[in-house]
């Protein structure tokens, strides 16, 4: 059987590894810039296995980081300011 790619590329990105102490919880964070995100930037908390692709619209948005991440809110929050300071 015949394999049908949607796409296949390989490109140059840019990747930043953080890892930070907020005020009760250690984040260690994946954040990944490429043109394929269309100005978002994937985000991946290595700690509890999830990711998303984030722009300044997803963290103004009530409760998304909260749910994508599944961390309470004040962790959230903490992940929050950091991300506005990186990419807003």
């Amino acid at each position: 059987m015949e394999r049908f790619f949607l796409y296949d590329d390989i490109e140059e990105n840019k990747t930043r590894f953080v890892s930070f102490m907020g005020e009760n919880q250690r984040y260690d964070l994946a954040i990944l810039q490429s043109v394929r995100f269309y100005g978002k930037v994937l985000v991946l908390d290595m700690q509890h296995n999830r990711f998303a692709i984030l722009g300044t619209d997803d963290l103004d948005e009530p409760g998304y980081l909260e749910q994508v991440y599944n961390r309470p809110p004040e962790e959230a929050q903490e992940i929050r300011e950091y991300l506005y300071e990186l990419i807003g």
